[in-house]
């Protein structure tokens, strides 16, 4: 056995009844997937920066952090309280009509953000806050071209998913000669494509299923230069990146520009509550102005939620919690440099800012390998989809200083079993290989 990838365990009559009805109901390809590589692993009880499975025998560091859905750690306390207290005289509410609630959380994030970035429409899901995105871009313009980066990710809904890589869209034959990619931090690229009927350039601000790149300091500055010249607006997606995840409250604040669309989401909900946003210039807020009601969403910015996101920007806003957030990227970082220098023929380099993190490694298979390795080791990391040689590290923006060393401790064991089911696997591939030519 290696490293518990064959050492099936036996889940007990109510776990097992579970993944059956997870399997039959759910999604049959995913609990195949975990059954084969024993990660048959059902969400328990949860605290702060910890998941539990169902029987209680397993627990896991969340190093994933569902994207950056718990920034503030699971179950956090005063989110909870928030919620609570809502719902004692709240329900969802009527999108049709006025809301104090989404008034006074929209003008929250007016506050937080730079320039005439004013106007807030709420939403439930990343891709939906996206799409939106989109819609007013287009709406503004009165253009239909959209350009994103190869690899990035801005969710899997109708034009949210047009922007990403063919795999999210070969299999539902979604095809549209408005969109197209070019590759990250290449301004020469980006100058080349950006014609006059082009209406916006989308970016994740560091793309997270990109494995956490960060571009040239000046690109977000030169890019809207370039957008600007053009007549089409850029929009920035802080889904993942923004509420504090990089040390700043938004991301873009490391690059000094201001973006005409900011797409919020993920930790906006506290883990709790789900709730995204959809940032706008001053402006482009007029092409709602002949049909107010020409996009709306039922469940975006419940009032409900809106109390739960209000509590998130108060936390997350505070200059006591960005420092946190900074002191613990620091010493992570500080830890993870001496992994890469102790284990450097496999560990290449670290990518990203805050606690934005990746692990690069040299090796495409070494990617998913660690992530088994480390799911043994009481650790969820993933790899990043869009380049499975990068780990992404996201732990929740809460940690101790105290759960550092943990962290690192399992992690320097998964790398060293990472190296070792690698060489395993090479050698078993070249002895086949060897075998069929003989």
């Amino acid at each position: 056995m290696i490293f518990g990838l064959f050492n099936k365990s036996k889940p007990s009559r109510e776990k097992a009844e579970a993944i059956r009805l997870f399997r039959d109901h759910v999604s049959s390809g995913k609990a195949e997937f975990f059954k084969k590589y024993d990660m048959d692993f059902v969400m328990g009880d949860r605290k702060g920066s910890w998941l539990s499975d169902m029987d209680g025998g397993k627990k896991l560091f969340n190093l994933h952090c569902n994207g950056g859905v718990f920034n503030l750690g699971h179950r956090n306390e005063e989110i909870i309280q928030a919620l609570q207290s809502a719902l004692e005289k709240l329900d969802i509410g009527n999108h049709h009509l006025m809301s104090r609630h989404r008034a006074r959380l929209a003008k929250m994030i007016s506050a937080l953000m730079p320039g005439n970035l004013n106007y807030t429409v709420f939403g439930v899901s990343g891709g939906e806050a996206m799409d939106l995105a989109i819609k007013v871009a287009r709406g503004f313009t009165k253009r239909k071209k959209i350009i994103s980066a190869i690899g990035g990710y801005h969710g899997h809904t109708g034009l949210a998913v047009l922007t990403g890589d063919e795999q999210y869209k070969a299999p539902f034959r979604l095809e549209s000669d408005n969109f197209t990619q070019i590759p990250f931090n290449d301004l020469e690229a980006l100058e080349h494509e950006l014609d006059d009927e082009t209406a916006a350039v989308i970016f994740e601000t560091i793309p997270a299923t990109l494995g956490m790149p960060v571009p040239a300091m000046d690109f977000y500055r030169n890019v809207k230069a370039l957008c600007e010249k053009r007549g089409a607006l850029l929009i920035l997606d802080e889904v993942q990146s923004g509420l504090g995840r990089t040390g700043k409250l938004w991301a873009f604040e490391h690059f000094e520009v201001t973006p005409d669309i900011v797409v919020l989401g993920k930790g906006l909900s506290g883990g709790i509550y789900p709730i995204t946003a959809t940032v706008l210039d001053q402006r482009l807020e007029s092409v709602f102005h002949q049909n107010p009601f020409s996009h709306i969403s039922t469940f975006g910015g419940s009032e409900p939620g809106c109390a739960v996101a209000l509590k998130v920007l108060d936390i997350s806003s505070k200059p006591g919690f960005l420092e946190h957030v900074n002191v613990i990227s620091e010493e992570v970082r500080f830890g993870l440099e001496k992994l890469q220098q102790k284990h450097n023929k496999i560990f290449k380099r670290i990518h990203g800012l805050g606690l934005m993190l990746a692990l690069e490694l040299h090796d495409e298979a070494a990617g998913p390998i660690l992530t088994k390795t480390a799911y043994d080791n009481s650790l969820l990391m993933v790899y990043a989809h869009n380049d499975p040689k990068r780990v992404q590290f996201l732990p929740p923006l809460t940690m101790t200083l105290g759960e550092i060393p943990f962290v690192m401790e399992k992690l320097n064991k998964s790398i060293k079993q990472m190296k070792t089911l690698l060489t395993f696997l090479k050698a078993k591939k070249a002895i086949s290989s060897w075998v069929e030519k003989s």
